[in-house]
Protein backbone atom coordinates (compact mmCIF):
# COMPACT_ATOMS: atom_id res chain seq x y z
CA UNK A 1 0.00 0.00 0.00
CA UNK A 2 1.08 3.35 -1.00
CA UNK A 3 2.15 5.62 1.80
CA UNK A 4 2.01 9.06 0.95
CA UNK A 5 -1.73 9.47 0.62
CA UNK A 6 -2.71 13.23 2.38
CA UNK A 7 -5.28 13.96 4.74
CA UNK A 8 -6.28 14.47 8.01
CA UNK A 9 -7.65 11.62 10.56
CA UNK A 10 -9.35 11.07 14.05
CA UNK A 11 -7.52 7.94 15.51
CA UNK A 12 -9.94 5.92 17.73
CA UNK A 13 -8.68 3.30 19.42
CA UNK A 14 -11.87 2.21 22.07
CA UNK A 15 -11.48 -0.39 24.88
CA UNK A 16 -14.27 -1.45 27.15
CA UNK A 17 -13.29 0.96 29.63
CA UNK A 18 -11.24 3.96 27.59
CA UNK A 19 -11.12 5.58 24.84
CA UNK A 20 -7.64 6.69 23.38
CA UNK A 21 -7.75 9.32 20.30
CA UNK A 22 -4.96 10.92 18.02
CA UNK A 23 -5.93 13.21 15.44
CA UNK A 24 -3.31 13.01 12.54
CA UNK A 25 -2.66 15.41 9.34
CA UNK A 26 -0.02 13.22 7.40
CA UNK A 27 1.39 16.29 6.16
CA UNK A 28 2.64 17.18 9.19
CA UNK A 29 5.40 14.91 11.89
CA UNK A 30 3.48 15.49 15.19
CA UNK A 31 0.02 14.69 15.42
CA UNK A 32 -2.58 17.78 16.03
CA UNK A 33 -4.05 16.65 19.39
CA UNK A 34 -4.47 13.68 21.18
CA UNK A 35 -5.58 11.85 24.54
CA UNK A 36 -7.28 9.51 26.26
CA UNK A 37 -11.13 9.52 27.84
CA UNK A 38 -10.56 6.61 30.95
CA UNK A 39 -13.37 4.85 33.34
CA UNK A 40 -15.72 4.75 29.92
CA UNK A 41 -19.03 3.32 30.90
CA UNK A 42 -20.82 4.92 27.87
CA UNK A 43 -18.79 5.04 24.67
CA UNK A 44 -21.47 7.79 23.38
CA UNK A 45 -20.77 9.92 26.10
CA UNK A 46 -16.79 9.28 25.31
CA UNK A 47 -17.20 10.06 21.96
CA UNK A 48 -19.07 13.59 23.30
CA UNK A 49 -16.86 14.75 25.58
CA UNK A 50 -13.37 14.07 22.87
CA UNK A 51 -15.80 16.38 19.98
CA UNK A 52 -16.11 18.29 23.00
CA UNK A 53 -11.88 18.87 23.47
CA UNK A 54 -11.08 19.12 20.07
CA UNK A 55 -14.12 21.76 19.25
CA UNK A 56 -12.39 24.36 21.36
CA UNK A 57 -11.12 27.25 19.74
CA UNK A 58 -7.21 26.32 21.50
CA UNK A 59 -7.49 22.58 20.47
CA UNK A 60 -5.39 23.28 17.16
CA UNK A 61 -8.49 21.28 15.02
CA UNK A 62 -10.82 21.76 12.37
CA UNK A 63 -13.59 18.99 12.99
CA UNK A 64 -14.75 20.26 9.83
CA UNK A 65 -11.70 19.49 7.87
CA UNK A 66 -11.15 15.62 8.77
CA UNK A 67 -11.59 13.25 5.94
CA UNK A 68 -11.91 9.94 7.89
CA UNK A 69 -12.24 8.23 11.27
CA UNK A 70 -9.92 5.63 11.59
CA UNK A 71 -10.91 2.95 13.86
CA UNK A 72 -8.20 0.25 15.46
CA UNK A 73 -9.82 -3.41 15.27
CA UNK A 74 -7.46 -5.96 17.38
CA UNK A 75 -9.25 -9.26 15.41
CA UNK A 76 -9.84 -9.08 12.08
CA UNK A 77 -10.41 -13.08 11.62
CA UNK A 78 -9.50 -14.42 8.05
CA UNK A 79 -12.96 -12.23 7.16
CA UNK A 80 -10.74 -8.80 6.77
CA UNK A 81 -7.36 -8.69 5.51
CA UNK A 82 -7.08 -4.72 4.58
CA UNK A 83 -8.30 -1.81 5.78
CA UNK A 84 -12.05 -1.52 5.40
CA UNK A 85 -14.74 0.60 5.43
CA UNK A 86 -17.33 0.62 7.48
CA UNK A 87 -21.26 0.00 7.35
CA UNK A 88 -23.33 -1.61 8.68
CA UNK A 89 -22.65 -5.39 7.66
CA UNK A 90 -18.98 -4.77 8.48
CA UNK A 91 -19.83 -3.58 12.23
CA UNK A 92 -21.91 -6.98 13.13
CA UNK A 93 -18.59 -8.30 11.39
CA UNK A 94 -16.61 -6.96 13.70
CA UNK A 95 -18.69 -7.84 16.51
CA UNK A 96 -19.04 -11.24 15.46
CA UNK A 97 -15.34 -11.78 16.20
CA UNK A 98 -15.66 -11.22 19.04
CA UNK A 99 -15.77 -14.64 20.11
CA UNK A 100 -11.93 -14.15 18.86
CA UNK A 101 -10.93 -11.26 21.04
CA UNK A 102 -13.88 -10.63 24.02
CA UNK A 103 -11.41 -8.30 25.67
CA UNK A 104 -11.13 -5.81 22.33
CA UNK A 105 -13.88 -6.21 20.42
CA UNK A 106 -16.77 -5.35 21.85
CA UNK A 107 -15.21 -1.96 23.06
CA UNK A 108 -14.21 -1.76 19.43
CA UNK A 109 -17.49 -2.19 18.41
CA UNK A 110 -19.26 0.34 21.03
CA UNK A 111 -16.80 2.86 19.84
CA UNK A 112 -17.63 2.41 16.34
CA UNK A 113 -21.55 2.71 16.82
CA UNK A 114 -20.83 5.71 19.14
CA UNK A 115 -18.35 7.33 16.69
CA UNK A 116 -20.90 6.72 13.92
CA UNK A 117 -23.63 8.17 15.45
CA UNK A 118 -21.46 11.16 16.25
CA UNK A 119 -19.62 11.70 12.60
CA UNK A 120 -22.39 10.20 10.01
CA UNK A 121 -21.15 12.13 7.57
CA UNK A 122 -17.32 11.25 7.21
CA UNK A 123 -16.25 7.62 6.31
CA UNK A 124 -14.84 5.14 9.02
CA UNK A 125 -12.25 2.71 8.59
CA UNK A 126 -11.58 -0.16 10.49
CA UNK A 127 -7.71 -0.91 10.68
CA UNK A 128 -6.95 -4.63 12.10
CA UNK A 129 -4.41 -5.84 14.07
CA UNK A 130 -4.38 -9.06 12.37
CA UNK A 131 -4.10 -7.52 8.39
CA UNK A 132 -1.14 -7.53 8.47
CA UNK A 133 -0.30 -11.57 9.19
CA UNK A 134 -2.93 -12.73 6.42
CA UNK A 135 0.11 -13.22 4.30
CA UNK A 136 1.64 -15.77 6.54
CA UNK A 137 1.61 -19.53 4.70
CA UNK A 138 -1.16 -22.30 5.47
CA UNK A 139 1.89 -24.13 7.10
CA UNK A 140 2.77 -20.70 9.35
CA UNK A 141 -0.46 -20.28 10.74
CA UNK A 142 -1.90 -23.51 11.25
CA UNK A 143 -1.95 -25.46 14.25
CA UNK A 144 -0.98 -28.99 14.75
CA UNK A 145 -4.66 -29.47 15.99
CA UNK A 146 -7.55 -32.00 14.62
CA UNK A 147 -8.12 -29.81 11.80
CA UNK A 148 -11.84 -30.43 11.78
CA UNK A 149 -11.79 -28.86 15.32
CA UNK A 150 -9.81 -25.58 14.36
CA UNK A 151 -11.97 -24.90 11.08
CA UNK A 152 -15.12 -25.28 12.75
CA UNK A 153 -13.66 -22.80 15.72
CA UNK A 154 -11.47 -20.28 13.88
CA UNK A 155 -8.34 -21.78 15.27
CA UNK A 156 -5.16 -20.80 13.86
CA UNK A 157 -2.05 -17.91 14.35
CA UNK A 158 -3.67 -14.77 13.72
CA UNK A 159 -0.88 -12.43 15.05
CA UNK A 160 -1.20 -9.06 16.53
CA UNK A 161 1.01 -5.68 16.52
CA UNK A 162 0.61 -5.80 12.89
CA UNK A 163 0.20 -1.92 12.24
CA UNK A 164 3.62 -1.73 14.29
CA UNK A 165 5.31 -4.29 12.59
CA UNK A 166 4.30 -3.15 9.31
CA UNK A 167 5.13 0.34 10.18
CA UNK A 168 9.08 -0.41 11.49
CA UNK A 169 9.77 -2.83 8.78
CA UNK A 170 9.09 0.02 6.42
CA UNK A 171 10.54 2.65 8.48
CA UNK A 172 13.70 0.55 8.19
CA UNK A 173 14.06 0.01 5.14
CA UNK A 174 13.92 3.48 4.31
CA UNK A 175 16.66 4.22 7.22
CA UNK A 176 18.49 1.79 5.33
CA UNK A 177 17.93 3.47 1.46
CA UNK A 178 16.42 0.06 0.38
CA UNK A 179 13.11 -1.01 -0.77
CA UNK A 180 11.22 -3.35 1.61
CA UNK A 181 11.30 -6.24 -1.26
CA UNK A 182 14.99 -5.95 -0.69
CA UNK A 183 15.39 -6.97 3.03
CA UNK A 184 14.65 -9.21 5.55
CA UNK A 185 14.20 -7.96 9.03
CA UNK A 186 13.17 -9.07 12.98
CA UNK A 187 10.33 -6.85 14.11
CA UNK A 188 10.40 -6.87 18.14
CA UNK A 189 7.52 -5.26 19.55
CA UNK A 190 8.36 -4.67 23.02
CA UNK A 191 5.55 -3.08 25.23
CA UNK A 192 3.32 -4.46 27.73
CA UNK A 193 2.63 -6.32 25.41
CA UNK A 194 5.27 -7.66 23.09
CA UNK A 195 5.72 -9.67 19.91
CA UNK A 196 8.48 -10.86 17.38
CA UNK A 197 7.67 -10.39 13.42
CA UNK A 198 9.87 -11.93 10.39
CA UNK A 199 9.23 -9.70 7.65
CA UNK A 200 11.02 -11.39 4.27
CA UNK A 201 10.47 -8.91 1.67
CA UNK A 202 8.12 -6.63 3.30
CA UNK A 203 5.89 -9.28 3.77
CA UNK A 204 4.99 -10.88 7.38
CA UNK A 205 6.18 -14.73 7.28
CA UNK A 206 5.46 -15.44 10.71
CA UNK A 207 4.92 -14.13 14.33
CA UNK A 208 4.86 -14.64 17.92
CA UNK A 209 1.63 -13.94 19.04
CA UNK A 210 -1.33 -16.89 17.74
CA UNK A 211 -4.78 -17.14 18.37
CA UNK A 212 -4.48 -14.32 20.99
CA UNK A 213 -1.72 -12.17 22.22
CA UNK A 214 -1.15 -14.58 25.09
CA UNK A 215 1.19 -16.57 22.99
CA UNK A 216 4.83 -15.91 22.37
CA UNK A 217 7.11 -13.50 24.32
CA UNK A 218 7.20 -13.10 27.66
CA UNK A 219 5.02 -9.60 28.79
CA UNK A 220 4.65 -7.69 31.51
CA UNK A 221 1.91 -9.52 32.89
CA UNK A 222 1.30 -12.36 30.22
CA UNK A 223 3.08 -15.98 30.49
CA UNK A 224 3.94 -15.76 26.72
CA UNK A 225 4.40 -19.54 25.26
CA UNK A 226 3.73 -21.57 28.23
CA UNK A 227 3.19 -25.79 27.55
CA UNK A 228 -0.78 -26.03 27.04
CA UNK A 229 -0.98 -29.08 29.56
CA UNK A 230 -0.18 -26.21 32.47
CA UNK A 231 -3.53 -25.89 32.21
CA UNK A 232 -5.28 -28.88 33.13
CA UNK A 233 -2.91 -29.57 35.73
CA UNK A 234 -3.79 -26.37 37.34
CA UNK A 235 -7.48 -27.28 37.09
CA UNK A 236 -6.86 -31.02 38.46
CA UNK A 237 -4.33 -30.09 40.82
CA UNK A 238 -5.67 -26.54 41.91
CA UNK A 239 -8.57 -26.84 41.01
CA UNK A 240 -9.12 -23.20 39.47
CA UNK A 241 -11.52 -22.63 37.15
CA UNK A 242 -11.00 -21.62 32.90
CA UNK A 243 -11.54 -17.80 33.97
CA UNK A 244 -9.54 -18.03 37.17
CA UNK A 245 -6.32 -19.76 34.79
CA UNK A 246 -6.94 -17.26 32.16
CA UNK A 247 -7.25 -14.10 34.56
CA UNK A 248 -3.29 -16.18 35.77
CA UNK A 249 -2.13 -16.14 32.58
CA UNK A 250 -2.81 -12.69 31.30
CA UNK A 251 -3.01 -10.70 34.31
CA UNK A 252 -0.56 -11.86 37.23
CA UNK A 253 1.78 -13.75 34.95
CA UNK A 254 5.00 -12.40 33.38
CA UNK A 255 7.15 -9.85 34.74
CA UNK A 256 4.89 -9.40 37.25
CA UNK A 257 4.28 -12.79 38.42
CA UNK A 258 7.73 -13.86 38.77
CA UNK A 259 8.83 -10.53 40.64
CA UNK A 260 6.24 -8.54 41.18
CA UNK A 261 6.98 -5.46 38.98
CA UNK A 262 5.29 -4.98 35.13
CA UNK A 263 7.31 -2.48 34.56
CA UNK A 264 10.71 -2.93 33.76
CA UNK A 265 12.16 0.38 35.25
CA UNK A 266 11.22 -0.98 38.73
CA UNK A 267 12.30 -4.65 37.55
CA UNK A 268 15.85 -3.38 36.80
CA UNK A 269 15.83 -1.02 40.35
CA UNK A 270 14.99 -4.22 42.00
CA UNK A 271 17.72 -6.13 40.35
CA UNK A 272 20.11 -3.21 41.65
CA UNK A 273 19.24 -3.73 45.08
CA UNK A 274 19.66 -7.53 44.97
CA UNK A 275 16.70 -9.57 43.73
CA UNK A 276 16.82 -13.01 42.73
CA UNK A 277 13.64 -13.03 41.72
CA UNK A 278 14.11 -10.00 39.60
CA UNK A 279 17.02 -10.58 38.01
CA UNK A 280 15.55 -14.02 37.11
CA UNK A 281 12.59 -12.57 35.26
CA UNK A 282 14.71 -10.64 32.86
CA UNK A 283 17.14 -13.34 32.00
CA UNK A 284 13.63 -15.40 31.30
CA UNK A 285 12.53 -12.09 29.19
CA UNK A 286 15.13 -11.63 27.06
CA UNK A 287 16.32 -15.09 25.94
CA UNK A 288 12.68 -15.39 24.68
CA UNK A 289 13.38 -12.34 22.55
CA UNK A 290 17.07 -14.11 21.70
CA UNK A 291 15.01 -17.26 21.14
CA UNK A 292 12.48 -15.67 18.32
CA UNK A 293 15.37 -14.04 16.94
CA UNK A 294 17.21 -17.14 15.95
CA UNK A 295 13.99 -18.68 15.20
CA UNK A 296 13.48 -16.12 12.50
CA UNK A 297 17.03 -16.04 11.32
CA UNK A 298 16.85 -19.38 10.36
CA UNK A 299 13.15 -19.20 8.96
CA UNK A 300 14.43 -16.77 6.68
CA UNK A 301 18.17 -17.84 5.70
CA UNK A 302 19.21 -14.34 5.70
CA UNK A 303 18.45 -11.13 7.90
CA UNK A 304 19.67 -7.26 6.97
CA UNK A 305 18.33 -5.64 10.09
CA UNK A 306 16.63 -6.28 13.64
CA UNK A 307 14.20 -3.27 14.93
CA UNK A 308 13.54 -2.38 18.18
CA UNK A 309 10.00 -0.94 18.96
CA UNK A 310 7.74 0.45 21.59
CA UNK A 311 8.15 1.25 24.87
CA UNK A 312 10.73 -1.20 26.18
CA UNK A 313 12.07 -1.72 22.65
CA UNK A 314 12.98 2.08 22.19
CA UNK A 315 13.53 2.98 25.96
CA UNK A 316 15.54 0.39 27.66
CA UNK A 317 19.03 -0.35 26.26
CA UNK A 318 19.94 -3.15 28.98
CA UNK A 319 17.11 -5.73 27.24
CA UNK A 320 18.51 -4.39 23.83
CA UNK A 321 22.15 -5.29 24.98
CA UNK A 322 20.97 -8.46 26.56
CA UNK A 323 18.60 -9.81 24.18
CA UNK A 324 21.62 -9.87 21.28
CA UNK A 325 24.23 -10.67 23.12
CA UNK A 326 25.99 -14.19 22.41
CA UNK A 327 24.96 -13.89 18.76
CA UNK A 328 27.85 -12.68 17.56
CA UNK A 329 28.54 -15.24 15.24
CA UNK A 330 25.30 -14.85 13.58
CA UNK A 331 26.56 -11.62 12.48
CA UNK A 332 25.19 -9.92 15.18
CA UNK A 333 26.78 -7.48 17.45
CA UNK A 334 25.21 -4.50 19.29
CA UNK A 335 27.38 -1.34 20.19
CA UNK A 336 27.19 -0.69 23.62
CA UNK A 337 27.91 2.74 23.38
CA UNK A 338 25.97 3.65 20.61
CA UNK A 339 22.85 1.85 22.05
CA UNK A 340 23.15 3.59 25.49
CA UNK A 341 19.90 5.35 26.62
CA UNK A 342 16.62 5.96 24.62
CA UNK A 343 15.74 6.76 21.43
CA UNK A 344 12.94 9.18 19.71
CA UNK A 345 14.27 8.96 15.95
CA UNK A 346 15.40 6.03 14.19
CA UNK A 347 18.68 5.01 15.05
CA UNK A 348 21.10 2.51 14.41
CA UNK A 349 22.92 0.52 16.98
CA UNK A 350 24.66 -2.25 15.94
CA UNK A 351 28.51 -2.12 16.07
CA UNK A 352 30.49 -1.19 12.46
CA UNK A 353 31.43 -5.04 11.54
CA UNK A 354 28.10 -6.34 12.76
CA UNK A 355 26.65 -8.20 9.32
CA UNK A 356 23.31 -7.57 10.73
CA UNK A 357 22.09 -4.11 11.15
CA UNK A 358 20.65 -3.50 14.69
CA UNK A 359 17.80 -0.42 15.04
CA UNK A 360 15.97 1.63 17.18
CA UNK A 361 12.65 3.10 15.54
CA UNK A 362 10.06 4.59 17.31
CA UNK A 363 6.62 3.18 16.50
CA UNK A 364 3.53 5.50 15.39
CA UNK A 365 0.31 2.99 15.15
CA UNK A 366 -1.69 5.61 15.36
CA UNK A 367 0.07 7.68 12.13
CA UNK A 368 -0.32 4.42 10.47
CA UNK A 369 -4.02 3.68 11.01
CA UNK A 370 -4.35 7.13 9.87
CA UNK A 371 -2.65 6.55 6.88
CA UNK A 372 -4.02 3.48 5.69
CA UNK A 373 -7.31 5.08 6.62
CA UNK A 374 -7.09 7.94 4.09
CA UNK A 375 -5.69 5.82 1.56
CA UNK A 376 -8.79 3.27 1.80
CA UNK A 377 -11.27 6.67 0.84
CA UNK A 378 -9.00 7.69 -1.74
Amino acid sequence: MAVNYEGIALVLNCGSSSVKYQVVDTTKEEPLASGIVERVTDHGVAIHEIIDVLGKPDSGVDLKALNVVGHRIVQGGEEFSAPTIIDDEVERGIAKLSVLAPLHNPGHVAGISAARAQFPNIPHVAVFDTAFHTTLSEAAYTYPLDLRVAKEHGIRKYGFHGTSHGYVSRECAAAMGKDPKDVNVITLHLGNGASADAVQGGIAVDTSMGLTPLDGLMMGSRTGTIDPAVVFHLHRAAGMSIDEIDTLFNKQSGLLGMCGYSDLRDVHKAIDEGSHDARLALDVYTRRIKGFVGQYYALMGSVDAIVFTAGVGENDDIVRLESLQGLENLGIKIDAEKNAGRKKQATLVSADDSKVQIWVIPTNEEREIATQSIAAVS
